[in-house]
């Protein structure tokens, strides 16, 4: 019962860290990098929070009223073009995970499962002069290792693949220093034979406006991911009451620095299921260059 208790709430952690997780820099948007050129970002996001949504959406306190749920990940996350209408995505995070409560304090902290995509727009089959900026991105999420099932070690992992596939699109509003993007996919979960469980399949969808003023920056976003609900395989149950969702309002202010830009911002949730309900504060750093290092 404890370890069943301990591995649902390391999967509640890690979910809530990764919704978001994975954008580009607001000056880029979903136009493919060039090759040669791209850009990294640094990143840290915090969540102090003793609230949670319910399987019914219902924001209520964690799993008793004295349990407070402590995220902090600090992730690193870069693009650069391989060639015309092709680039490549990577994404590292390292997670510290806390849960206090009135029986004991439980922490682990550590790397988490990397993920990879490749983008590609329509200049890979010789289409350059389109209206808007549209892109295909497809990905994976590796898992680093098994999870460990102890009732006092929160794991950093829920243990198996991940695929996702999603179609962007993203126009600039010149003479506006403005623009706007949009990205919606699907994202496949495979099974853990070892826990006999198949995590829900996700729809994901995410959309925003931003733009500059001089050296401010500025994004308004929102971001969303519609679980199905996990399988329990030894005994081919779907467990309806476990789906998760998320839906947050993410807005971002940023001051061009040197040759990126620090921004800070937040992640506001306004709908779920079965995730935590408290907001995320970031902050990073992008570092972006337009030329080929090697020219």
């Amino acid at each position: 019962m404890l370890r069943s208790f301990v591995l649902r709430l390391g999967a509640l952690l890690l979910v809530g860290t990764v919704a978001g997780g994975v954008s580009a820099p607001a000056s880029r948007g979903q136009w493919v990098e060039a090759p040669g050129t791209g850009w990294v970002k640094l990143q840290v996001a915090h969540q102090d929070t003793r609230r949670r949504f319910d399987e019914n959406g219902t924001v209520e306190p964690f799993f008793n009223e004295e349990a407070r749920a402590i995220t902090t990940t600090v992730r690193v996350t870069g693009a650069v073009g391989l060639w015309r209408g092709l680039d490549v995505w990577a994404d590292v995070p390292v997670h510290r995970l806390a849960f206090n409560d009135a029986t004991r304090d439980r922490r682990s902290a550590g790397l988490g499962d990397p993920r990879l995509f490749l983008r590609a727009g329509p200049a890979l089959v010789g289409l350059d002069a389109l209206p808007v900026a549209v892109a295909l991105r497809g990905g994976v999420k590796v898992p680093l290792g098994d999870v460990e099932v102890d009732a006092e070690v929160i794991p950093l992992t829920e243990g198996q693949r991940d695929w996702e596939l999603l179609l962007e699109v993203g126009a600039s509003l010149h003479p506006w220093p403005a623009y706007v993007m949009a990205w919606a996919g699907y994202r496949w979960r495979e099974a853990n034979p070892e826990l006999r469980r198949k995590p829900g399949d996700e729809r994901l969808f995410y959309a925003a406006a931003g733009g500059s003023v001089d050296r401010l920056r500025w994004k308004l976003a929102v971001d969303g991911r519609v679980g199905r609900p996990p399988l329990r395989t030894d005994f081919d149950l779907r467990l309806e009451g476990d789906r998760r969702t998320l839906v947050q309002l993410i807005p971002t202010l940023g001051w061009a620095v040197g040759p990126g830009t620090i921004e800070a911002g937040a992640r506001l949730p306004v709908h779920g299921r079965n995730l935590p309900a408290g907001p995320v504060f970031t902050l990073g750093y992008f570092l972006t260059w337009d030329e080929p290092p090697w020219e």
